[in-house]
């Protein structure tokens, strides 16, 4: 019998080159998880790192992070709550800021 996390969609996880560091210096990562929240807990389980710069420490996304899936902000899909498919792309965007 297989998990859920065996059975769950295998996505490809886009790290933007400031955040690297925290992630093993991968430009990707592939990851499990049935939904966007469960992509981004997996990531900061794995890379506790990264996950702190990604996630407050009540497991939501820091306002200054940018989620998307494709083309199409995490948001506009529903929140960290929206489903995956095998195969998406998740990019990471960290807000700029400056003048």
């Amino acid at each position: 019998m297989q998990s859920n996390r065996e059975r769950a969609p295998r996505v490809t996880v886009r790290i933007p080159p400031p955040l690297r560091p925290h992630a093993g210096d991968q430009p990707s990562l592939s990851v499990t998880g049935a939904t966007v929240g469960e992509v981004l807990a997996c990531l900061a389980r794995d890379y506790p790192d990264l996950g702190q710069r990604l996630l407050t420490p009540e497991g939501r996304v820091r306002p200054y992070v940018n989620v998307f899936v494709g083309e199409q902000s995490m948001t506009a899909r529903g929140g960290p709550e929206s489903a995956v498919a095998d195969g998406d792309v998740i990019a990471i965007i960290p807000a700029v800021a400056g003048g």
